[in-house]
């Protein structure tokens, strides 16, 4: 079986925009990528399936925001409607709302969170801006600095995590795309909320703290949607003393694994979690072969997980046994230029 990875660059260096690359599920190797959008700096990636559009972070020369491509017969991709706010930074997230045709976007760089409206063809219309603000104690927090938004499991509310206030806002969204604030979760001091994942029970959540390298486990109330701390883990060895950053998170369906990302650590950190989903211990930290994997994704039958690499321009290919939790390295080096979010069709 042939599985389909689009990945999200920054273009600085030698990437030209989105990537196309084939995971061979047979003879478990991932296959050369290939240029399927020129594009600036799409840093994140959301796939609308029902529409085949693929939504993307854009930068031009104007400024920042959102692009909508269509996937083509060829299977390269057409581009069919682009927001761009002068003067702007780009978003650093993007995720698709099929209920309500709806994208979140996030702005690390001005600390606000978007929402915009899709049709029928997947163009794009802004519907609702909300500007985050305060500080916190890091260097790195002297600002609002949105880093992720997207829905919770009951699909009744839409999160954002916010490095910069140490806070995760939890807003009512409605049918239009506008948001209502509902409940606001504070992190311990200079935690730097990136980006968080929920169990598949819809009870509890794991976030990433950026700047703690820590994973914090979070009981979510549906009816308020409100958190309270459960649990915090180290997603790097004592040992470890100089930088690292978090960065993504993963959870398995049957909500027994849990994977994160250390920047610095340069590796993979597995935990197991408990029957109920309230506590989760790690059991691995596997080198990730690269230099700053900024993302990384398992694949949809969760027998494979590829990280992508930011500073070293290369894909890693792990298998991960489902009994166990456990990953073990099958290919690196592949070269991907700047990857920094990988995408499973």
């Amino acid at each position: 079986m042939k599985e389909i990875i689009y990945l999200g660059t920054y273009t600085k260096g030698n990437s030209e925009g989105i990537y196309e690359i084939i995971l061979n599920t047979e003879t478990k190797r991932l296959e050369e990528a290939k240029l399927v959008a020129k594009i600036g700096n799409p840093t994140y990636l959301a796939l609308s399936s029902e529409k085949d559009i693929l939504y993307a972070v854009s930068k031009t020369e104007k400024g920042g925001g959102i692009a909508a491509f269509k996937k083509n017969s060829d299977t390269t991709f057409e581009k069919i409607s682009e927001l761009i706010e002068e003067n702007a930074a780009p978003p650093c997230y993007v995720a698709y709302d099929a209920d309500r045709s709806l994208v979140y976007t996030t702005s690390y760089h001005d600390g606000f969170v978007s929402v915009y409206k899709t049709d029928s063809k997947g163009s794009l219309t802004l519907t609702d801006v909300k500007q985050h603000d305060g500080s916190s104690v890091h260097e790195n927090q002297e600002k609002a600095h949105a880093h992720y938004m997207n829905l919770t499991p009951d699909r009744n509310y839409v999160v954002a995590c916010d490095l910069g206030t140490d806070k995760v806002y939890t807003y009512k969204v409605s049918e239009d795309g506008k948001l209502d604030l509902a409940a606001t979760y504070t992190a311990d001091p200079g935690t730097g909320p990136r980006h968080l994942v929920f169990h598949p029970n819809g009870k509890f959540a794991y976030l990433v703290g950026e700047l703690t390298s820590e994973i914090v486990v979070l009981a979510y109330n549906a009816a308020e949607g409100s958190f309270k701390t459960v649990q915090t883990v180290s997603s790097i060895p004592d040992t470890h003393t100089t930088f690292n950053s978090g960065s993504a998170v993963r959870v398995t369906e049957d909500g027994r694994f849990l994977y994160s990302s250390n920047r610095g650590h340069n590796s993979i950190a597995v935990y197991a979690i408990n029957a109920y989903g309230d506590s989760i211990e790690r059991i691995q930290l596997i080198a990730s072969e690269g230099d700053t994997p900024r993302d990384f994704a398992l694949d949809p039958t969760e027998q494979f997980l590829v990280v992508g690499h930011q500073s070293s321009d290369k894909l890693t290919l792990f298998e991960r046994n489902a009994e166990t939790g456990l990953l073990s390295l099958l290919q690196k080096d592949v070269y991907a230029p700047e990857c920094v979010c990988v995408t499973f069709e």
